[in-house]
């Protein structure tokens, strides 16, 4: 039998959806657990809006943030009483810190309070400097920035945010340049190119007011070396010193998310499993969509997390 080379994948904001996490929460004690530390530490009912919703209210950035940072480390936790041991971790974003807690870098309650801040602090800079953020499909990452470069005037930027994969790619910044960049890029012959619902223009120099306010918060939190290399936003690459992990959380949210690089990593690491771990499928499916060699698996639900084992066994067997 051969052994897998196993990474977790941890989603950012857009994954959420009403009613992630509640089969989990009604059958393990540990889950509950977790919603309701959660709870206490921010005074918000993660559990209420995860479940229940309104959309609206789990759309808002505040609230977003923290349900798919509970779901996610509930399943990661269930993951490893299972005995599933990831040799590399990752995540988009957000995911990042829900990476973090995996590697045992961060706790959970300190990631709590860090990703409320977040939240907060990226839903005022967006107030402040409002901006808006597009994907573009179907164009090499040299003509999008050429694009952003035609589109930024002096008072109204937009660069790229999201290298997701080599042909789709997200771009930031004031909505006029957005706007600009997005005629500019379906003239340029792009599949699609289109806003997203967000608050802001995130990962991009509009996050400026966030990036300091973190910064403050990151620099005193306690954090330890990670007992898993955890693949960086920023680099794309792996890192396990405290320093490291530090200033990469606090650039990630003025840089851009280098996905495409950092799941070359893995592969260039020797993985060949990927488990998303939390809710949606947006990262598995643009793993699947660009390295058809590597085995992919999701845990949104209990019947995925609790069939995990038995399908890594097959797997390894088919290998």
């Amino acid at each position: 039998m051969t052994h897998a080379r196993i990474a977790f994948l941890f989603p950012g904001q857009a994954s959420q959806y009403v009613g992630m996490g509640r089969d989990l929460y009604d059958r393990y004690p540990l889950v509950r657990t977790l919603y309701q530390q959660a709870h206490e530490i921010t005074g918000s009912d993660i559990a209420g809006i995860s479940f229940t919703g309104p959309a609206e209210k789990l759309k808002q950035t505040k609230y977003t943030q923290l349900a798919i940072l509970v779901h996610s480390v509930a399943i990661a936790s269930l993951l490893n009483e299972q005995e599933i041991k990831p040799e590399y971790l990752a995540g988009h974003s957000l995911g990042e810190y829900s990476g973090l807690v995996a590697a045992g870098s961060l706790s959970f309650e300190e990631t709590v309070r860090l990703v409320s801040l977040r939240g907060d602090l990226m839903n005022e800079a967006g107030k402040r400097r409002p901006g808006t953020m597009a994907a573009i499909i179907g164009l090499p990452q040299s003509t999008i920035d050429e694009i952003c470069h035609e589109s930024t005037t002096k008072d109204e930027s937009v660069q790229m945010a999201n290298f997701n994969s080599p042909l789709q790619t997200v771009i930031a910044g004031a909505v006029p340049a957005v706007e600009r960049a997005i005629t500019a890029a379906r003239t340029a012959g792009a599949k699609r190119a289109l806003r997203l619902a967000v608050s802001g223009a995130f990962h991009s120099e509009l996050m400026e007011y966030a990036r300091k306010g973190l910064a403050d918060a990151i620099g005193k939190a306690p954090i330890s070396r990670a007992k898993i290399p955890v693949i960086a936003n920023v680099t794309g690459q792996p890192v396990v010193e405290v320093d490291d992990i530090r200033s990469l959380l606090i650039e990630q949210l003025t840089r851009p998310v280098r996905w495409a690089e950092s799941m070359e990593r893995l592969v260039v690491e020797g993985v060949d499993t990927i488990v998303e771990v939390g809710p949606g499928n947006v990262l598995s499916g643009l793993m699947r969509r660009t390295h058809r060699g590597v085995s992919v698996f999701n845990t949104d639900t209990i019947d995925n997390v609790s069939g995990l084992g038995e399908a890594l066994g097959a797997n390894n067997v088919e290998k």
